[in-house]
Formats: structure tokens, sequence, C-alpha cells
């Protein structure tokens, strides 16, 4: 399995960082089959002008991230527009300071396609549009570009796609902006096609910065960016694409809001975008949440404490760990097992060694040991995650590739890394060292 060294180096930084790689996944990719079908199902049903709206529920380090990366790549790959975004205290659906607005700019900045997949595809997607349906007039006329008639045929089939969006709600807006870009494409206006961008990105302010540059008397806002999410879906698939894909990660930042009325209203939006996909209120359109299961099951503060979710969204009698509903509205992440664990450090073996061009030291034996350090601390059966064996690992590489006198056996027998605390004994030692500290 041959890696060019830039994949193979972001795959180890970003997985001893603790964070998901863009890039690569596929060649570490073990486990979560049952879920990827799931999820590409759905997918299927979405490019056959369909919705689909799912939560995946995981603990810290489980694998959400990764599962979303995946999905990802796979939707670019198969001409989807993908757009993501990770919910934070300024970044939220629902806000009184524009942090819903916020989460739209982030989402629309990393537009992303199968040839733009680090971001900021929109200008790209744009121009590609007008450039497919002049290629496409060419085609099946055999018109020159210069001709006068060509000019017409284009126009013509461009505002048949535009024509589109006129019945959806804020639709007209979106559709006079698209004329305005085509308008400048054609006349070579740059100035006003960054406009008419900047527009789309929600990062005009006020209507009469909006009115005086683009002759429009409406902006993006905190109430209504959802309903653009769902115009960008429809035109999107006018414009050559299968459709679009929302991915929101994170969402134990609406759980974190301290404020009940606030919680309540990003939780109203959440049942919005549900009902719109389920009743066939959008199209082309599929949305992906991703959050821990107390920010979800929580019924005080989590989006089970907001009834119409919690009554449309809880396990019915017969689902239980051992029999997964993977077709319920909640995909609940469940641990890998010892064997895809021992599968996936074998890879990042290989690709460790083949970043820093050495011989391979660690045998299959030290691998299946290691596996078994990590699972016999205590609570490691049901609280260690993927990303903290992950990390341990590649530390272990890096120490045997800078040490090269040191003994494998040695480094994984000693104390330090045998009896090394697992998140759950470090948590338990603090809170006993806070009661200890507290008494005295």
């Amino acid at each position: 399995m041959k890696i060019p060294k830039r994949i193979a180096s972001t795959l180890i930084n970003a997985l001893k960082g603790g964070v998901v790689p863009r890039i690569g996944l596929p060649y570490i990719t073990v486990g979560r089959e049952a879920e990827i079908n799931a999820l590409l199902h759905d997918v299927e049903i979405i490019a056959d002008g369909g919705a689909a709206f799912r939560f995946i529920s995981g603990k810290y380090g489980s694998g959400k991230s990764f599962l979303l990366q995946t999905i990802r790549n796979y939707c670019m790959d198969r001409n989807f527009v993908v757009v993501d975004a990770d919910l934070s205290p300024e970044r939220r659906l629902q806000g009184t300071r524009g942090q819903g607005l916020a989460t739209y700019k982030e989402l629309v900045q990393n537009m992303s396609v199968k040839t733009r997949p680090e971001g900021g595809a929109l200008p790209l997607v744009l121009d590609r549009w007008i450039s497919s349906v002049e290629s496409a007039v060419a085609a099946d006329t055999g018109l020159s570009y210069d001709n006068p008639e060509f000019s017409a045929l284009v126009r013509q089939k461009i505002f048949t796609v535009i024509n589109d969006l006129n019945g959806m709600v804020h639709g007209y807006d979106f559709a006079r902006l698209l004329t305005l870009y085509y308008q400048a494409y054609v006349n070579g206006e740059d100035d006003t096609k960054a406009k008419v961008i900047r527009w789309f990105r929600g990062e005009y302010a006020t209507k009469t910065e909006a009115r005086q540059d683009l002759g429009v008397n409406v902006i993006i806002t905190d109430d209504d960016w959802y309903e653009y999410i769902k115009i960008f879906a429809t035109f999107l698939k006018g414009a050559g694409y299968a459709g679009m894909l929302v991915l929101i990660d994170e969402l134990v930042n609406i759980y974190k809001i301290p404020n009940s009325i606030t919680r309540q209203y990003n939780y109203e939006k959440i049942l919005t975008m549900y009902n719109d996909t389920l009743q066939g209120k959008a199209r082309y359109l599929g949305i992906i949440l991703c959050g821990t299961p107390q920010c979800i099951e929580d019924t005080r503060r989590g989006v089970y404490s907001y009834e119409a979710l919690r009554s449309r969204l809880t396990e019915g009698r017969f689902a239980s760990e051992d029999t997964r509903d993977l077709l319920a509205p909640v995909i609940k992440l469940s641990p890998l097992t010892n064997e895809e664990m021992l599968i996936l450090v074998e890879k990042l073996a290989a690709i460790h060694a083949q970043l820093f061009d050495y011989e391979q030291r660690l045998t299959q034996q030290d691998l299946i040991t290691f596996i078994q350090i990590e699972y016999s601390r205590v609570g490691a059966d049901s609280h260690i995650t993927p990303r903290e064996i992950i990390r341990d690992f590649i530390e272990l590489m890096d120490l045997l590739y800078q040490n090269p006198k040191l003994e494998v056996a040695a480094l994984m027998g000693s104390e330090d890394f045998s009896y090394a605390k697992t998140p759950l004994e470090e948590q338990a030692a603090d809170e006993l060292g806070e009661f200890a500290e507290f008494e005295l």
C-alpha cells in the first residue's frame, strides 16, 4: 500500500492531535460498515429527489467526526456539494446576535465539491454551472460562442433553471441574484460577481448596503438562512450536481447554552429541518447532526427536552444494543471491536513506517499485546475510545522511531504505559483530589 507522503503526514499528524483528517480516510477506515451503508442509502434517496435527516450519537472520540468525513468524501466523489460546520458559542442554529447567520456563513464558506474538497467552492460552482450550460448549448446546436443566437439560447436555458426557484420561499430573490451573476459573467464584471458571491455568503449586514451594491432589498438573516439552504439544494440539482449534504458537528454547544428559552429556539429550528426533510418540503437535501448521547437524550437540557423532538426521535420497544435500528432518525455509534482496532493499528504502523522510511519493528504479536494492554485498563471496556488508543499507538511508534535502541517489549511493559490512567480514571482522580482539598 503506497501512500503519498503528503497524505501519510496529514493522517499521522491529525490523528495524533486528536482531529479527523480531511484526506486519506480510505487508507484507515475500519468498521462502521453498517452505519455507512445506512447513510449511503440516504444519499441515494437525496439524489433521487428526496431528503434525509439524521442524528449521529456517540461519545467524545468514538468516531462521529470520522464517520462524517467518510460520508463527506463519498458524496463528493458522487457529484454532491457538501457544506459542513462545527457549532460553537458563536455559531448556533438560531440566535439573537447573528449566531444562526454565523453558522450559515461557515457552511457556505466550507462548500466543497470533488475538485475543491478544501472548501470555498461557491464561485467555482457558479462559474462551472454557466460554463456547462454554454458547452451543452454549443454541443446541441453546433453554434459558435460569438453567434448572437448562441447567447440567446444560453440565456434561455439558464432562466429555465432559475425559474424553478421562483415558487420557493425567497426563491425569487435568489433567482434575481443568480441572474445578476450570469450577466456579470457574460460582461466580464468581476466586481459585480464578487458582490453577488458576498451576498450568497450572507456577508451583507444591512439591506441598504445590498441595495446600493446590487439593487436588491433583501439580505440573508438569522431567521431565514435555512430557507436559503433549501434553495441552494434545488439550484445545485439544476446546475448539474446530484444534491446537497449539510453536516453539522458539535451539537453539544446547544446543550451548553445556559438560557433555556434560547435552547428551545435552537431545538425548534432542528424540528423545522426535521419536518421539512421528512414531509417532502425539501428536495435534494440531506442533513446530519452530530452530538454526544447526553446532549441528545438528556430530557432536561438536551434535544429530548423539546417534547416535539423527543416524541419523534426516541427508540421504540424493540430496538436494543444488540439489535440496532439503523434506519431510525438517531444512529447510535457502537464501539469498535478489539479486532477492528487491531486492523486499524496495523494500518497505522504501515503508514508510519512508510512516512519516515524505516523498517517496521512492531510484529503482529506486539500489536496484539498493545491492544490487550489498552483494553485491560479499568473502565476501558465501556469508556476508552478509538481516539485515545490511536493517540497512544502513534506516540509509541514515534518513541520507537526516535529511539532505535528502545525495546518494544520493555516500552509496552513499563509501568508508565501499562498502568497509565484511562480518561475515566483521570476524572475520578481529579474529583478525589478536589474532595480531599475541600476536606482540608
